[in-house]
C-alpha cells in the first residue's frame, strides 16, 4: 500500500530535515527558482529560511543544487585545470629557456666580446703596484759632515719554488749560520708549499747581502729599504728634527724640507698571495726611484757640538729651566750653531715629549732686558740727538708718570757719558735718552733691526715675538721698551741685532740652509739673504766701542773677556712672566749675553739665553761665562787670529780724562 506523498517521512539527509543524529543542513544560500511567468518566488510568511510551501510546488519534490563560486578566468582554467598538466609544463619550459639564454648571453659577453677586459680585471685582483723606497737625502753641515743620513738595509727572502733540490741543504745551513737562526725554522720556510715569498731576515746590511749573493744559491732574493740614522752627540736634534715610521719628516728641518729630502718613490708590480703576502716578480719594475737631494746647512758640526755641550752643562749647573745658544758668522748671516736645551735623541723619539721637540732658539720668546739698550742708544746716535761723549745726570731712580724706574746697582747720582750709560747698563740713563728719541722713532729702529717679525729661517714652531705699535703704547711703555721690557724676542732675533752692529750697521738676514746637492753631486746654493742698512757705519763703530767697554773692569761683564782678543758685548737681565698669574711675581729671570769678537774686526757673534737660572740670574755672571767658553772655541775652530791692537780709551764719566 503506497503511502501518500504528503505523509512520507522526511529523509534525514535531505536539506532542511531535522536530524536527531546531529547532522546539520548546509547553510549555503539557495538560489530561488524563477516562476514560469518571470515573477519572484513567494516567500514563506513563517520566515523558515525561505522555504516554499509544498502547496506552492504543486506537491512535487524539487531537487536543489548548492550555489557554485564564479568560474575562473579562461586562461587559468585552461592552463592549470587539474588533470591537465600540459599547460604548466609549457610555461615552466619557457621560463627555463629564457634563463638559459640569459646565462649563455652573459657567458658570450665575458669569454668572447669582453674577454681581454675581464682577464685584465682578474689579473689586477692578484697584481698590485707598490712603492719602491728611495734614498732620502742627507742633512749635512757646511763641510758635508752628516747630521742625518739614510742607511740601506735589505730584507732577505727565499722563493721555495725556485730552490734547486741539490742546493737545499747548503742553503738552509748558510741561512741559519749567517743570521743566527734555528735550522728547523729555516728549513720550514725553504720547504714551504705553495709559498713563494718566505722572509728569512730583515735590516740586513748591504755587505752581508753581497757576501750571501756571491754564493750563487738559487731561490734567494732581497728587497731594498732604508732606515734613517742620526749620528750621536751632534747637539742639533732640535734643529734637524726626525722622520716618522713612513719615512716622512715630522719635526725640524726633516719636516720643513721633506719635499726636497724625500725624492720620488719608484713603482713595482707584485703578486699578492692568498694570505696577502706580496711576492716580488721578475721584471716587475714600473718606475725607477729618484733619490732625494742632500741639504747642506751653514752649521759647523764641531762648533754645534761644543755649543750644545757647554749650554747643557751650564743649564744643569744653575738649575735653569732651559737655554739656547746662537753662533752666527758676521757679514753673511750664516748660523754656525743653534743649540737648545733640554733636547732629545732623534733615534729614540719614544723617550721624549713633544715639548722637547721644539727648537727653543726660535720657539721660546723672552724679554731681552738690557741687551735691547743697544737699539735705543743706536737710534739716538743715528738720529743725532746725542753723542757718545754727551754727559747725563743719572740718579739711582727716576719717576716716570706713576712708575719708578731704578738702576740694578745703587751708585747714587752719577754724571755719566753715553759710553758710561752703556758700560754700566744704566736704566735711568737709557730712559732719559729714549725720551729724547721718542716712541715712534724708537719703534721704527726696532723693526729695522728685525724685532717683532719672522727671522726668515721659516723653521717649524718659530715665534716672531711681540712688539706693539707705538700708537698702542701706554704712559710708561716708552721707558719700559727702551730698557728691554714690554716686548719679547727669540734668540735668533737678538743675535741678528748684534750681527748688524758688528757688520757696520748692515743687517743680513740670518740663514741656516746653504743649499742643496743633487744625486750627481752638483751643489745649488740657496738664495742670497736680504741685506739692509739699519744704522750708519760711524754709529755702528761707536756702538762697538761702547759694547767693548761693557767687558772692561768698569763694565758689567768682565767675565766675557777672552785672552788675546778684543771682545764687545752686552749683558741682559729681565723678569719673566709667570704664566699662572700673568705677572712678574714668581716668574723668575732671564739671563742673556750677546756679543762679538774680535771687536776691531768682528767675525763671530754669540748669543746666550738662560731661562730662569736658580743659582745666579744676572746676565754677566750667569750667561757671560758661557759666551766666553763658546766664543773662545769658535775663534780657534775658525782659525781667527788674535787681536793685534789694544782697545782705545773711552770716557765713561764726566770727570774721566
Amino acid at each position: 500500500m503506497s503511502t501518500p506523498r504528503d505523509r512520507r517521512p522526511r529523509d534525514p539527509r535531505r536539506p532542511g530535515a531535522a536530524s536527531r543524529s546531529g547532522f546539520r543542513p548546509s547553510k549555503r544560500p539557495q538560489r530561488e527558482p524563477r516562476r514560469p511567468d518571470g515573477g519572484a518566488r513567494p516567500r514563506s510568511s513563517a520566515g523558515s529560511r525561505g522555504r516554499v510551501p509544498r502547496e506552492a510546488r504543486g506537491g512535487e519534490r524539487v531537487r536543489r543544487r548548492p550555489a557554485s563560486p564564479p568560474p575562473p578566468p579562461p586562461l587559468l582554467r585552461r592552463t592549470f585545470r587539474r588533470g591537465r598538466p600540459h599547460g604548466r609544463i609549457k610555461v615552466g619550459g619557457v621560463l627555463i629557456l629564457v634563463i638559459l639564454l640569459l646565462f649563455a648571453g652573459r657567458l658570450v659577453q665575458i669569454q668572447g666580446l669582453e674577454a681581454d677586459h675581464y682577464a685584465e680585471a682578474a689579473s689586477n685582483t692578484r697584481l698590485q703596484t707598490i712603492d719602491i723606497p728611495t734614498l732620502r737625502g742627507q742633512i749635512t753641515d757646511a763641510d758635508g759632515k752628516p747630521f742625518a743620513l739614510s742607511l740601506e738595509v735589505r730584507t732577505v727572502f727565499v722563493d721555495p719554488q725556485e730552490v734547486d733540490p741539490e742546493e737545499r741543504t747548503r742553503l738552509i745551513d748558510e741561512l741559519a749560520a749567517r743570521f743566527h737562526l734555528d735550522r728547523d725554522e729555516v728549513a720550514a720556510k725553504v720547504d714551504a708549499k705553495p709559498g713563494r715569498y718566505e722572509v728569512i731576515a730583515r735590516e740586513v746590511r748591504p755587505g752581508e747581502w753581497e757576501d750571501l749573493e756571491e754564493l750563487g744559491l738559487s731561490g734567494l732574493g732581497s728587497q731594498v729599504s732604508y732606515e734613517r740614522a742620526y749620528p750621536g752627540e751632534t747637539g742639533a736634534a732640535d734643529l734637524v728634527g726626525f722622520v716618522g715610521a713612513e719615512g716622512h719628516g715630522l719635526e725640524g728641518l726633516e719636516g720643513y724640507l721633506d719635499d726636497t729630502l724625500a725624492g720620488e718613490a719608484g713603482k713595482r708590480r707584485v703578486e699578492v698571495g692568498m694570505d696577502g703576502t706580496q711576492i716580488p716578480m721578475a721584471g716587475g719594475l714600473v718606475q725607477e726611484p729618484v733619490p732625494g737631494q742632500d741639504v747642506r746647512l751653514t752649521l759647523d758640526q764641531e762648533i754645534q757640538w761644543y755649543a750644545a755641550q757647554t749650554l747643557a752643562d751650564r743649564v744643569e749647573e744653575l738649575e735653569a729651566e732651559a737655554g739656547s745658544v746662537i753662533v752666527e758668522r758676521v757679514g753673511t748671516g750664516e748660523i754656525l750653531a743653534m743649540a737648545d736645551y733640554p733636547t732629545y735623541s732623534p733615534s729614540d723619539i719614544s723617550s721624549s715629549s713633544s715639548e722637547e721637540w721644539l727648537n727653543g732658539a726660535v720657539a721660546e720668546t723672552f724679554e731681552p732686558g738690557s741687551t735691547n739698550k743697544v737699539i735705543t742708544l743706536g737710534a739716538a746716535l743715528e738720529e743725532g740727538v746725542t753723542t757718545p761723549e754727551t754727559v747725563y745726570t743719572v740718579p739711582y731712580s727716576i719717576e716716570y708718570l706713576d712708575q719708578t724706574f731704578r738702576n740694578s746697582t745703587d751708585h747714587g747720582t752719577q754724571r755719566l757719558t753715553v759710553n758710561g750709560i752703556m758700560a754700566q747698563s744704566s736704566n735711568v740713563g737709557t730712559i732719559k735718552i729714549a725720551d729724547q728719541v721718542g716712541a715712534g722713532v724708537l719703534h721704527s729702529y726696532m723693526k729695522d733691526f728685525g724685532l717683532g717679525q719672522p727671522t726668515g729661517l721659516q723653521l717649524p714652531g718659530e715665534e716672531a715675538g711681540l712688539l706693539t705699535d707705538p700708537e698702542d703704547w701706554w704712559g710708561t711703555q716708552l721707558p719700559s721698551v727702551s730698557i728691554g721690557h714690554g716686548l719679547s724676542v727669540n734668540a735668533v732675533q737678538m743675535a741678528s741685532v748684534y750681527s748688524t752692529i758688528a757688520n757696520g750697521g748692515v743687517r743680513v738676514a740670518p740663514r741656516v740652509v746653504a743649499g742643496t746637492v743633487d744625486p750627481d753631486g752638483r751643489f745649488t746654493p740657496a738664495e742670497e739673504p736680504e741685506r739692509r742698512r739699519v744704522v750708519g757705519e760711524e754709529t755702528a763703530e761707536q756702538l762697538a766701542l761702547m759694547l767693548e767697554a761693557v767687558t772692561s773692569d768698569e763694565g758689567t761683564a768682565p767675565e766675557a773677556r777672552i785672552e788675546g782678543y778684543r771682545v764687545a758685548g752686552k749683558t741682559g737681565t729681565a723678569n719673566r712672566i709667570n704664566p699662572e698669574t700673568g705677572s712678574y711675581e714668581g716668574g723668575g729671570y732671564t739671563a742673556t749675553f750677546a756679543g762679538f769678537a774680535p771687536a776691531d774686526d768682528p767675525q763671530v757673534v754669540v748669543q746666550v739665553v738662560l731661562h730662569n737660572p736658580k743659582e745666579t740670574y744676572y746676565g754677566g755672571e750667569a750667561a757671560g761665562p758661557v759666551f766666553n767658553d763658546i766664543m773662545s772655541f769658535a775663534l780657534k775652530s775658525l782659525k781667527v787670529p788674535p787681536t793685534e791692537t789694544d782697545p782705545p780709551a773711552i770716557r765713561l764719566f764726566e770727570n774721566t780724562p
